[in-house]
């Protein structure tokens, strides 16, 4: 329960921060979305990250505000420009991990500089024992563009001073140096100096190096706190004392930069001082097997932090919490909570750090507004003891985004689909291999770790120790791959959600079948070892919480491989209708029942009341708009087939013969070709769209890692994809027939899109609106879905509506819909209606109304107000094309329950008189197809 007092928006808006569009561009956004009528701006991560970032995710110092944004100066003045326009603001957080690329995250290049015995050691999940032997007490560093000694031999590493400090650079890349490996140079230098040097000098370099010898190893784990600080301060002493006998002696340091040259040149001394480090340098292409370093997914730029320490916790939410006592900020969006080694007691600490930032008792109350990104597999449910508001809306996107797609076509759809591509695997089949290929490809190193640590707790288990490290990896794998959610949540203590026992029974039950069915030689009963590990099933304390430290690590990584496996994977590897391929979604699902969307939305109303309803994000796999469009070919698979059966000679007449057979694959053209029609652009403009789409095709390709990978391209295949692409889009043909059909689904689309934008607008929860999606949202994924928005002509929009909004205006702007403005409209009156009954939508109840198959119909109420919301879909089919748009008479004779009473339509303004229960659609639909009515 949120405390009183607390900050609870009632929408939000969310913007993309970069270096060109930094808190000055968003301040002087402000006012035109204070006139949207949105209370809350969420803004992308603030916190520094890596210059040139264009999302902000790869943080590399939670303690700064990103000066490359404005600073805190940037941020104080946009917050009080917000603060004028009664506006909030949330900041988005990143706990899971840092961005450790080109050297600019002071804290992993502490780690790399002083390894074990570094202040920031504790900051990052290392292994400092792994086992090959050759990385105890190593960081694998896996920047190098090819092998190591090829590297080496190619004179590509050098040694470079600069003062008393030293460094090795790789190209543009300085990596530091361990203090006690520069021992070694002292001691060249030492030797090189003449007999006639004085003894101050030689005193002095001597001095140095005895410093040197005295420090503490970098391997020694055990040094407090306070031994790894007086360490660094010696060292930084001695590093001082080196720079200045160096200024002042012309003498020490001609020798010792003939020493750095003479290291250089001798490929054998550079060789032992990079292997003295507290890092292994290695080809890039290795790290995924030998890292021993927690990333975020696979990503070897992002290094994942132990967020559980509460020393991290303190240094990484210091700033946050100043910026909340200040006023700056009024709430918070979790990024990657799943990659946490305890969500729900970081949930908790984060509140409880927000009491005391904000001059209150911490308690069971939630001080501070959280929502967090978290996917929910289909049935599974928000856990109710979280100390958050809610999600950021992944799951209510699916319900939502299924519920304009027919189900009823699903059989004819999956067949034309299996007979274009040739794909014969379910959706289930293909996350299956996509979470074992990630395993195998991607994250093999953290597999590596997990067993390594299992094979270390089943050496101490007279029932386990016979199973070896390779049976304990297998089965780890295979259990993973069967997982039917992202993560459990048992915690160190024991405690778990309700469920997690049941989820972790299904994945062993699975991966037993999966071991049998496959022909496998794995020992059942390592499956049920495995199962007492994560389910904590010890026969003494010790063991348990032995247990508990490998379990919480296992859920670390199960979201990792389900995230890879399913959105990174087998959503571009299956196909059937794309619309459905989003994240937050499952593809088997074939389309969102209307009573489903009901339950779930009741169900939010009653337990997560704040939650964020997502549309869009910086995150889907396709734009709001997009979906909406491709959702229509649900309902007219014959027309579509049809379609595809004119396309497919042009298509192979563009396909190119490569040594393993003809390229694109029929799944590639099959997914070229969906997303050619969701994103065809509605105002006609194609003069970017070949580079938007072959920019789209050579990633979709990469990640479904079939023909060409992010790892392994295939340059041969991926120019084959981009002549398609282009061959496609210049054959007039082709362009008449794209032209013709998209003419036909166009309104259809659109209707889907604006039905949409009014449920999420309206339905329990904060609908966050992502920048730009108050019109269409035709993007791609990402970086597609972050182009500059044209903030000039939203708002030169919205001064239409000012002047004069009504029935007659929103007729217009309907007949012109191809520029977004009708959608900009009902974003306007929508937001509007929620600011003028802020209790209503924040806390009124929801109540499903009966309206036939092809409306979605709500009601909130409280008290006496209520607003009801009227969204069409599937009127491709009710209307069967002989209108563009569901108005009037196409309803024929169907009704809407209403509950009595006059009505005004927010939309448009009309009123409307319900008396006797019920009220024709007809009625309700007859100038404008949907309605959010207000009753006076």
């Amino acid at each position: 329960m949120s405390a009183p007092g607390t900050h609870l928006p009632l929408s939000t808006y969310r913007l993309q921060l970069h270096r060109d569009f930094d808190f000055g561009a968003a301040r002087r956004a402000l006012p035109y979305l204070a006139r949207l009528g949105v209370t809350d701006v969420y803004l992308s991560p603030i916190w520094a990250s890596t210059p040139g970032s264009t999302h902000g995710y790869d943080v590399t110092d939670h303690a700064a505000v990103n000066p490359e944004l404005g600073g805190l100066t940037g941020l104080r003045r946009l917050a009080a420009r917000a603060r004028e326009l009664g506006l909030g603001l949330i900041v988005d957080f990143v706990p899971n991990h840092m961005g450790i690329q080109g050297g600019h995250n002071p804290y992993w290049e502490d780690v790399l500089r002083h390894g074990q015995a570094s202040r920031y050691a504790h900051f990052f999940d290392i292994s400092w024992q792994p086992l090959k032997r050759a990385l105890e007490g190593k960081v694998l560093l896996p920047v190098l563009g090819d092998q190591y000694g090829r590297v080496l031999e190619r004179g590509e590493l050098i040694l470079e001073r600069d003062g008393g400090e030293f460094s090795l650079r790789y190209w543009e890349r300085r990596l530091p140096v361990s203090p006690r490996s520069v021992g070694q140079l002292l001691t060249w230098a030492y030797e090189a100096l003449p007999a006639r040097t004085d003894t101050v000098t030689l005193g002095e370099l001597a001095s140095i190096r005895r410093s040197v010898d005295t420090l503490p190893r970098s391997t020694s784990a055990d040094l407090t706190d306070q031994d790894r600080v007086i360490r660094a301060q010696e060292v930084q002493v001695m590093t001082r004392r080196l720079g200045a006998l160096l200024d002042a002696s012309p003498e020490v340091r001609s020798v010792m930069d003939a020493t750095v040259s003479a290291v250089n040149a001798d490929r054998e001394r550079l060789d032992r001082l990079v292997s003295e480090q507290n890092y292994r340098l290695a080809f890039w292409k290795v790290a995924a097997e030998e890292i021993n370093y927690r990333r975020f997914f696979d990503i070897n730029d992002l290094a994942a932090l132990r967020m559980e320490d509460p020393r991290v916790f303190a240094w990484a939410h210091a700033t946050l919490f100043d910026l909340l006592r200040q006023g700056l900020i009024q709430g918070v969006r979790l990024d990657h909570t799943d990659g946490l080694y305890d969500p729900a007691g970081y949930f908790r600490a984060l509140q409880d750090g927000a009491a005391h930032a904000l001059g209150r008792e911490p308690g069971p109350d939630l001080p501070l507004y959280v929502v967090a990104e978290k996917i929910l597999e289909p049935g599974e449910q928000l856990p109710d003891a979280w100390a958050i508001h809610g999600t950021t809306g992944y799951d209510f996107l699916a319900q939502l985004n299924g519920v304009f797609v027919d189900g009823a076509n699903e059989e004819e759809v999956s067949a034309m689909y299996r007979r274009f591509t040739g794909d014969r695997l379910s959706y289930g089949e293909h996350l299956y291999r996509g979470k074992h290929l990630i395993q195998r490809v991607s994250l093999p190193g953290e597999v590596n770790v997990l067993a390594e640590h299992l094979e270390r707790l089943a050496e101490s288990d007279l029932s386990a120790r016979d199973f070896t490290l390779s049976t304990l990896r297998a089965a780890i794998r295979e259990v993973i791959a069967s997982f039917p959610v992202y993560r459990t949540y048992i915690r160190a203590d024991g405690a778990r959600e309700p469920g997690d026992d049941a989820k972790i029974a299904h994945a062993i039950r699975d991966a037993k079948a999966h071991n049998r069915r496959e022909g496998l030689t794995l020992d059942p009963t390592v499956f049920d070892y495995l199962h007492a590990v994560l389910t904590l099933n010890a026969p003494d304390d010790r063991t348990r919480a032995a247990y508990a430290d490998f379990a919480l690590k296992f859920q670390q990584l199960t979201g990792p491989v389900t995230a890879k496996g399913a959105e990174d994977t087998a959503f571009y590897r299956y196909a059937r209708l794309l619309s459905l391929n989003e994240v937050g979604g499952d593809p088997s699902l074939y389309g969102t029942p209307v009573s489903t969307f009901h339950d779930a939305a009741q169900a939010r109303a009653t337990r997560w009341p704040h939650a964020m309803l997502g549309g869009s994000t910086h995150d889907t796999k396709r734009g709001e708009d997009t979906r909406a469009r491709i959702s229509v070919l649900s309902e007219m698979p014959q027309t579509w087939s049809a379609y595809l059966s004119r396309w497919s000679p042009l298509i192979r007449s563009l396909a190119t013969e490569l040594e393993l057979g003809s390229a694109p694959a029929a799944l590639d053209a099959y997914v070229l070709l969906q997303n050619t029609l969701g994103a065809y652009p509605l105002d006609g403009n194609v003069t970017d769209f070949p580079d938007r789409l072959s920019a789209y095709m050579l990633k979709a390709a990469r990640e479904a890692k079939l023909h060409t990978s992010w790892a392994s391209p295939d340059s041969e295949y991926e120019e084959a994809l981009d002549r398609l692409v282009r061959g496609l889009l210049a054959d007039p043909g082709f362009r008449a027939s794209m032209d013709e059909l998209h003419a036909r689904i166009s309104p259809h689309g659109a209707q889907n899109g604006l039905s949409a934008s009014l449920v999420r607008l309206s339905a329990p929860g904060v609908p966050d609106t992502y920048q730009g999606s108050e019109g269409w949202n035709q993007s791609l994924v990402d970086p597609d879905n972050r182009r500059p928005v044209n903030y000039a002509a939203l708002n030169r929009t919205l001064g239409r509506l000012e002047r004069g909004a009504g029935v007659e205006l929103a007729r217009r702007l309907l007949d012109r819909y191809a520029d977004g403005a009708v959608k900009v409209m009902v974003t306007w009156a929508a937001l509007h209606a929620r600011a003028a009954q802020p209790e209503l939508f924040r806390n009124g109840a929801y109540r499903p109304l009966d309206g036939g198959r092809h409306v979605l119909a709500f009601m909130r109420e409280l008290g006496a107000q209520r607003a009801v919301t009227v969204a069409p879909r599937l009127t491709f089919t009710l209307t069967r094309e002989r209108t563009p748009w569901a108005l009037g008479e196409v309803w024929g004779n169907r009704q809407l329950a209403l509950p009595a009473g006059t009505y005004v339509n927010a939309l448009t303004g009309e009123r409307l008189r319900a008396r006797s229960g019920k009220v024709p659609l007809a009625k309700v639909l007859e100038d404008f197809p949907l309605a959010l009515l207000l009753r006076e």
